[in-house]
Parts: structure tokens; sequence; C-alpha cells
């Protein structure tokens, strides 16, 4: 199996990349262009074979295009440009929507005990599921890719998640190489979570998005879009934090002119 499946991935990176497909990350992608020749290169193989391996649905009415499968590759493969990975193995299908969708309210499992009241659905403009698709609003796509400086990214969010979910557990430390990587990792992330929620708690000004606040998996969630999208913030304010990230993403977005 793995040795026809890296058979098929070599024969799709042979393919020459679509003039079309670069066009569309020009227009839709800023942070591309902070990207040297080989890194775009690079990532632009890893985007053939994600957009070929995975199961694409349009829902809501929304038309599935190239458009909006190369926007959503291009910023899902640079999580992983310079990573040991599998194309992400554990998302095998996404689900987008044109806006901002509610989900069907929560059923009580058969032997669930419902002690508080279900909270009704929300609306959503992203969601990963452990053993499930990841689900993704166009419109957020699109403008998470326009707007890198805002500090949100649908994207970046999203997909931070299944690499969380890789070991099996959504708790904002994803599968390190180490003991020590282990050790540094939830010293530094649990000691910024904690100061994010009192900083909250204060009312003092923070620095990250206060969803990161709701617990440790949101917060990696969270601080992988602004390690992405606004480092030179992540650094001044949590400098091991950001080296934190940059160790496990193999990326240093400061160094390539990030704002």
């Amino acid at each position: 199996m793995g040795w026809f499946v890296n058979r098929l991935r070599r024969k799709i990176m042979r393919q020459p990349f679509p003039a079309a497909w670069e066009e569309i990350i020009h227009r839709n992608f800023v942070y591309y262009r902070l990207l040297d020749d080989a890194e775009q290169a690079h990532l632009q193989k890893l985007m053939q074979v994600f957009i070929a391996e995975k199961n694409w649905e349009g829902a809501g009415g929304l038309e599935l295009t190239d458009e909006i499968r190369v926007t959503i590759a291009v910023q899902a493969c640079l999580l992983i440009l310079n990573m040991s990975h599998d194309y992400y193995r554990n998302v095998t299908t996404i689900i987008v929507y044109p806006s901002e969708v509610v989900p069907p309210p929560r059923k009580i499992s058969f032997f669930e005990t419902a002690l508080h009241p279900v909270e009704p659905p929300y609306p959503i403009v992203g969601q990963a599921f452990h053993r499930g698709p990841l689900i993704l609003v166009w419109e957020a796509v699109l403008f998470s890719g326009r707007h890198p400086g805002s500090g949100y990214n649908v994207v970046y969010h999203e997909f931070a998640h299944k690499l969380d979910m890789l070991d099996g557990a959504a708790d904002g430390t994803p599968p390190l190489n180490t003991r020590l990587e282990y050790r540094k990792w939830i010293k530094t992330l649990s000691r910024e979570y904690l100061l994010l929620r009192k900083d909250l708690e204060k009312g003092v000004g923070i620095f990250l998005d206060e969803y990161g606040a709701m617990d440790e998996a949101e917060f990696f969630a969270v601080a992988t879009e602004q390690f992405f999208a606004q480092p030179v913030l992540m650094c001044e304010h949590a400098p091991e934090l950001y080296r934190l990230f940059r160790e496990y993403y193999g990326q240093d977005p400061v160094a390539r002119g990030g704002k």
C-alpha cells in the first residue's frame, strides 16, 4: 500500500504545475510572495498531491472550483512545508460552504447523561472533526488568504487542529519526536495559555485572540494563526512561544519579512 501510494504521488508531482493555479495563488494568497523560489516550488508539489488525494465536497449550493481547491490547499500545505508529514492523513474529506453555516443540533447519545442543557448550535466558519470531515466557509477562506496581517486564518486554524489530532487527542500537543520536546512543549504552551487566561480575567490587553483561552487545543490553533499571520507580534510578546513554533513548523516567518 505504501509503495503504491508513493508511486502515485511521485507521478502526480512530475506533472507541471498549472499556470492557472499559480495565478489563483498570487490573487488569493498574499503570503506566497514571502517564500523564496525553492519554497514556492516545494509548496506547489505538496499542493498537487493534496488536491488529488482529498475528497472535495461543495455544500449549501456551492459549486467546487479549482479556485476554491487551490486557495485552501496552498494555505493548508504551507503549515507542513518543512515538516515530516503524510499530507494530513487524518483529513479525507473537505466540505466547503459559501458562507457562515449553522450546524445541526448535537444529539445526546444513548450512553450519555445530560447534566446541563445542550447548547444550541451557532454559526461557524470552520470545524475540524477527529474522526470526520473538515468544514470550511469559502468567504472566510478567501478573506484569510487575501488579508494575512489580520491575524485571522480559518485554514491555518482548522488544519492546526488536524495536526494536533494526529496522536488521537485534541489537547494542544501534536505528535513530537522526543520526551525532551514534549516537556519543553507542555511547559511553554501551558504557561502561555494560563497567562492568556489571567490577562483576560484582569481585562489586560492581549496579543492573541481570546478564543485561544477556551482550552489548550484552541490555544494551539489560534497561536498557529498568529505565528504565520502576525509573527512579529508573537515574537515580541511571547518569544519562547515563537521559538517553539519555529522549531515545530521548521519555518521562521519573521525572517521572511512577515508582519
